[in-house]
């Protein structure tokens, strides 16, 4: 049987008899620097030229950043961070961040969706302010499901970043606010399409909304990362032997693509591997639970 890291270190917490003091014991301190600098040290980060999908696209590490591979970031996503299995390609994470890190701000995960070629006709020809309009009444729909299954409501603010589509290569980005029920800041979910010839490369950052001005200081460089190979490419797209999508640029945007899973489960796969994964795992757990001082250095 697995075990996330939540399970470990509530062990951890349950090896000790917690005295009524605001400052953590010797033996407290060590143990939890002990799981975490094993898990840290498990690492293998990559840099350069990584190769996607045995060749599908090549990935050219940002400056700045770092890439753990599909392996250790499927253990990252669902064993340390909770969420449910998923074909992930790959995570880039910022130079001086980790996924355990107490200044954890955003990573980039990076998948591919063979869902066929898309077609960009209609990218010159999307009234965005109406399509937000649809997307924020189908995020309120889903509202009375997601509190069903016990999660809170859900509003879509607006766009953090208007989306904009490079038809010269196939590049599509766009930035939604989102506001979770109790949350006391805004969600950030940046998201970034690559389209090639049988489908696209997605990549999606999440974070808090007062990261986008950092995030945006790096977009360009992230666009510019990720290309699909020879064969694979946009332009490679042969109509007698290829599948279209039953979508376009504005079906992507709105996440048509997945109402076979829905709306919701997108939303809250994203929000947990931020939000529930890494920001409150290791702040909570270090200055609540363990009810450590601040000590203003924060």
């Amino acid at each position: 049987m697995k075990y996330s890291l939540t399970f470990f270190i509530c062990l951890i917490i349950s090896g000790f008899s917690f005295a009524q003091t605001d400052e953590l014991t010797a033996a407290e301190e060590e143990a939890f620097q002990k799981v975490i600098d094993s898990i840290e040290n498990s690492f293998s980060y990559q840099y350069g030229e990584i190769d996607l999908q045995d060749g599908l696209a090549k990935l050219k590490v940002p400056e700045g950043y770092k890439f753990l591979d599909e392996t250790q970031s499927a253990y990252v996503l669902t064993q340390l961070w909770g969420n449910p299995p998923s074909e992930v390609l790959g995570l880039l994470f910022p130079e001086e961040i980790s996924p355990i890190s107490d200044n954890f701000t955003y990573a980039v995960e990076i998948e591919y969706s063979e869902e066929g070629y898309i077609d960009d006709d209609d990218a010159g020809d999307i009234d965005y302010d109406e399509l937000l309009a649809e997307m924020k009444k189908d995020v309120s729909d889903v509202n009375s499901q997601r509190m069903e299954q016990g999660y809170g409501s859900m509003d879509l603010i607006g766009w953090a970043s208007a989306p904009f589509y490079d038809h010269a290569n196939k590049k599509l980005h766009w930035a939604k606010e989102l506001k979770f029920e109790d949350a006391e800041v805004n969600t950030l979910n940046y998201n970034i399409r690559v389209l090639g010839r049988k489908g696209y490369l997605n990549m999606n950052a999440i974070g808090d909304i007062d990261v986008l001005p950092v995030f945006n200081r790096d977009i360009d460089k992230i666009l510019a990362s990720v290309e699909f190979t020879k064969g694979n490419r946009y332009s490679d797209f042969n109509p007698d032997m290829d599948d279209v999508a039953a979508y376009g640029i504005g079906g992507l945007i709105a996440g048509k693509i997945l109402a076979k899973a829905g709306f919701f489960a997108m939303i809250l796969k994203f929000w947990k591997i931020i939000a529930v994964g890494a920001i409150g795992l290791f702040s909570v757990f270090k200055k609540k639970i363990f009810g450590q001082k601040d000590d203003g250095n924060a």
